[in-house]
């Protein structure tokens, strides 16, 4: 009986014993679960071991992409902002749309209107800028723009001598010289003072053995800003740099513009001429056009002169669009 006792005293003792450590146990972990949140601040990288963000609120957008579809903004596809020149072109220039609801007046400065091959600069612009609001880019927010003038030059399909360097500058000064009035409303904003397609533009890098342009920064007018961030732009073929004449790369606008949604767009040559912003005489417009259809360069459209009705007639390319059009 004795025995008994004892081992059941001895059974009891070891019950406490594993107790007792079973509980010493917990108190370590809670205590070094305690160390630990202790050190977590300093476990935790702070901002000040890094190098700080040096661009974090930059008051430009870096045009830096490359994978990316080119833009022309709707606006000025519409309305014959620039000149079909490739002399200084030094007239003021007015349209007016058929159903008289918008206008427009262009005035030129001592440098010429600008032309429709400095309108490149601001494709490009319009096509990184739009790109990255697609990607939710912050700096896509701001109307001054930096870029490097090479990326600029391939993306347009531009050569790379010195020669196109100089022709750049000479648009820049084209754009903020040409100055532009309108009722034309973008993002459904209307810009109530005259204004240059570019603000100001500003040479931030040049190269170390001569003076070509390395990097820019060109500032957009508000009327051209607002339309970009209103998204109201439309795809453009990369062809369209391409186009050797100026009144090629217009009518392609215009194509894109009135027969993108649709398997054809017909307009009387009289029409298309102010659409155009043409100086020429009617005749020789009519010439031009013809001749440009018999080349069949346009990209994406195929351009017929219609003689009976005296009409330029686009029609889409695209044998699916077509189709699905013809089978409506």
């Amino acid at each position: 009986m004795y025995g008994l006792e004892k081992r059941e005293s001895n059974m009891n003792s070891d019950v406490n014993k594993e107790g007792l450590q079973a509980k010493a146990e917990l108190m370590q972990q809670e205590q070094l679960f305690a160390c630990l949140d202790e050190l977590k601040p300093s476990l935790t990288p702070k901002p000040h071991n890094l190098l700080p963000d040096r661009h974090a609120n930059r008051d430009f957008f870096l045009a830096d992409l490359f994978d990316y579809a080119m833009k022309d903004d709707g606006a000025s596809m519409e309305a014959p902002i620039f000149t079909l020149s490739t002399k200084p072109d030094l007239t003021t220039w007015n349209w007016e749309s058929k159903d008289g609801n918008k206008k427009i007046e262009v005035y030129p400065s001592v440098k010429g209107r600008a032309t429709q091959f400095d309108k490149d600069v601001l494709i490009f612009v319009v096509s990184q800028m739009t790109e990255a609001l697609n990607r939710n880019r912050e700096d896509a927010k701001n109307r001054t723009v930096r870029f490097v003038v090479y990326d600029y030059l391939v993306s347009t399909n531009k050569p790379t001598d010195g020669r196109e360097y100089k022709r750049l500058r000479s648009s820049f000064e084209r754009l903020r010289g040409t100055s532009i009035t309108t009722d034309i409303r973008t993002g459904g904003k209307r810009v109530q003072e005259g204004f240059g397609i570019i603000d100001n533009w500003t040479i931030v890098e040049k190269a170390p053995d001569d003076e070509r342009m390395i990097a820019v920064k060109v500032t957009l007018s508000k009327w051209l800003f607002n339309a970009v961030q209103a998204h109201e732009v439309l795809t453009i073929h990369k062809d369209y740099f391409r186009l050797r004449k100026p009144l090629e790369r217009r009518l392609y606008e215009l194509a894109r513009k009135h027969c993108g949604h649709q398997s054809s767009w017909k307009i009387g040559i009289e029409l298309l001429r102010e659409k155009c912003g043409a100086h020429s005489h009617l005749r020789a417009f009519k010439s031009q056009v013809i001749a440009i259809a018999r080349s069949g360069t346009l990209p994406e459209y195929r351009l017929v002169y219609d003689q009976e009705n005296d009409q330029a007639w686009f029609h889409n390319k695209n044998s699916k669009k077509l189709a699905g059009f013809i089978g409506q």
